[in-house]
């Protein structure tokens, strides 16, 4: 590669990226394209297997609606039959009373007459009229006539006999009543109770109660006509296609299917996957959902995944379902990633051959000017610091000249920021010196403090040493203070964030302050944003920083002053400003204010304002200070007020 002409790197160099790309977004486009595909398949699938369930529950609703419907009418229809032979029975009686009435019959034979009219009428296969007392004796009746039947039950349990007599008898409207009762005839040898209906009307005089009955299935219930209708419902389902292969069936609760393209009436309740799986009795169990499950048909070389959409069709307690294959969705989005590979490949080959020619061009428009410029920095090599590479075009080498001039302009900058790197690194080794030195000096710091405090009790206040002792404990105090900054500033912890309201927070410290010996010339005013959000937040740190600045601004106050501490909110970020009226900063100490040991104090370490911005860094915020002398001071923080980032 490195002894390539330039033509030649620009050819190993320049096909790569530009075909490589081309082949990779590619493939990322096939794939991404692909999966899309697949997804947008996917739910349109799902989509589609919905519609078709939803299609079939509503299919089989309208077929259930329509029967209930035409069963209703018909029901209607028997209703007035029933009626009809009841008042047409209830007039002959009428007229065989009326006879017995005008004198032209006596009673035995009037009634004689009406029940022989009676027992002439048929109602369906085994419908027929009969007449019954108010006590439950039957007195017209084609096979039991003379039994007493008051006492007689459905299959239900139910005493509709006693029913009838009594609402028949409570009845003084006129009009014709109806009960319907499940009844098995065993005298014709029924192994099932039927439904069955009766009109009947009372009639006063003789205490008769005059029926007329017949079963349901004779009446209005067409079995014939529901079972050729149900024959047509189910040849649409099954002619319904899903996919390729997919179809529509139904099955009862207990996994019994009733429609089904070629296993109709069989029960696959304890069906399995090729997993083992009983699906059949999670779809029985559910009833409602979806399903997907790995199946193998006879001759198919392996199992292929099947999705069922299913739903429950309560009023015949079936479970309608609609499956197909999912690699019959996805085979048009495998075939539109084989077109999409296709086109990059064709597409990659003429690129390529462009891109030679192109590279063949550009080689030979960038080679003079590269060589201009070898001459030029041959010449600076030689020692010529002066030279200038000269700049012959506006493009990019026209521009790499450009900057190497600059950069040959600044190095004489390098030399000031070496000496400022030199710098930084002296401070480090003065913070790592300052924190071993004052470690050692804390020992024997213990010591005095401790002696100091003996000698205290055991001298009277009266006495000329007692001030001397005093002396000491102050003084070594203010050493431990300096070693306890120096430690701070080698070695400031990592904050541990908390969640808290920096108004109540600051509070506290106002409160600390003001009571403190160091301001009690100093009147603190508190103006705190309303509404402030709780920041993440070390409240330790953020403490120290406040008793810091507050003090400060004490100590700039000598004959008093007033203080106010504020918070607010500013373009999504807590504001927290200290501001004093005191004496303030000269304008060439603003700068170093916030170097380590910088201090305008007589008794001052210079490391509590750059131990102050070191934690304020560590939460993310910035700290800045306005200040002019004889006016006053302004320190105002900025904390991010996003509790998600921190920032």
């Amino acid at each position: 590669m490195s002894n390539l002409s330039i033509r030649g790197k620009l050819l190993a160099v320049v096909l790569p990226l530009v075909l490589v790309p081309i082949l990779v977004i590619g493939v990322i486009v096939g794939y991404v394209s692909r999966q899309q595909a697949h997804l947008g398949i996917t739910q349109t699938a799902a989509a589609d297997l919905e519609h078709i369930t939803q299609f079939t529950v509503d299919l089989l609703q309208a077929h259930y609606q329509q029967f209930q419907v035409y069963k209703e009418d018909k029901r209607r229809n028997t209703d007035k039959l029933l009626a009809s032979l009841v008042k047409h029975a209830y007039h002959h009686v009428i007229l065989q009373y009326n006879e017995y009435l005008n004198g032209q019959k006596d009673l035995v034979a009037a009634q004689q007459g009406a029940k022989q009219s009676i027992r002439n009428v048929n109602i369906g296969d085994s419908g027929y009229i009969y007449v019954i007392d108010s006590k439950g004796n039957l007195i017209v009746h084609v096979a039991r006539e003379g039994d007493n039947i008051f006492d007689a039950q459905d299959d239900t349990g139910r005493y509709f006999i006693r029913e009838l007599c009594q609402k028949a008898v409570e009845d003084e409207s006129g009009e014709v009543q109806f009960i319907t009762y499940p009844w098995r005839n065993e005298s014709l040898g029924e192994k099932y109770p039927r439904q069955k209906r009766v009109a009947y009307l009372y009639f006063q005089p003789w205490d008769w109660i005059i029926a007329a009955g017949g079963y349901l299935d004779e009446t209005y219930e067409d079995t014939a006509f529901e079972r050729q209708a149900f024959q047509e419902l189910e040849q649409k389902l099954l002619d319904k296609k899903v996919g390729a292969t997919g179809y529509i069936y139904t099955m009862t609760s207990a996994g019994v299917l009733k429609i089904h393209p070629f296993l109709a009436e069989k029960n696959i309740y304890d069906a399995q996957d090729e997993f083992g799986r009983h699906f059949i009795r999670e779809m029985c169990e559910r009833k409602n959902g979806w399903i997907r499950y790995p199946w193998k048909n006879e001759g198919d070389p392996a199992p292929r995944m099947k999705v069922v959409r299913y739903q429950y069709f309560e009023p015949w307690d079936w479970i309608v379902a609609v499956g197909s294959y999912e690699d019959e969705f996805y085979q048009e989005a495998n075939t539109i990633e084989n077109r999409i590979l296709s086109s990059v490949g064709w597409l990659t080959l003429v690129v390529g051959l462009i891109s030679v020619g192109l590279v063949m061009f550009a080689a030979n428009v960038l080679t003079d000017p590269i060589r201009k410029m070898i001459e030029g920095i041959r010449a600076i090599k030689g020692g010529k610091l002066a030279t200038r590479l000269p700049v012959t075009s506006g493009d990019e080498l026209g521009e790499l000249a450009q900057n190497f001039n600059l950069m040959m302009e600044v190095l004489h900058q390098n030399k000031a920021l070496e000496a400022n790197l030199a710098q930084q690194g002296k401070m480090a080794s003065l913070g790592v010196l300052s924190a071993g030195v004052a470690h050692e000096i804390n020992n024997p710091l213990g010591v005095i403090m401790g002696y100091a405090a003996y000698l205290e009790t055991k001298l009277d206040a009266s006495d000329p040493n007692y001030k001397y002792i005093q002396e000491i404990k102050r003084e070594s105090k203010r050493c431990k203070t300096i070693v306890q900054d120096l430690l701070s500033y080698a070695r400031v912890p990592k904050p541990v964030l908390q969640e808290t309201d920096i108004n109540a927070l600051l509070d506290q410290i106002v409160d600390f302050a003001a009571h403190h010996t160091d301001m009690d010339h100093v009147t603190v005013d508190k103006d705190f944003a309303a509404e402030l959000p709780r920041i993440l937040v070390d409240p330790d740190q953020i403490r120290q920083v406040a008793i810091n600045l507050m003090l400060n601004a004490g100590a700039a106050m000598t004959d008093g002053g007033q203080l106010l501490v504020q918070t607010a909110l500013e373009d999504g970020r807590v504001k927290l400003i200290f501001k004093d009226d005191g004496a303030g900063i000269p304008s060439e100490n603003l700068e170093k204010v916030f170097e380590p040991f910088f201090t305008t104090k007589a008794r001052g370490t210079g490391l509590g304002l750059a131990i102050t911005k070191t934690i304020i860094e560590q939460h993310h915020g910035a700290i800045q200070i306005d200040s002019a002398v004889g006016k006053g001071t302004t320190v105002t923080i900025g904390l991010p007020a996003d509790k998600e980032t921190g920032r």
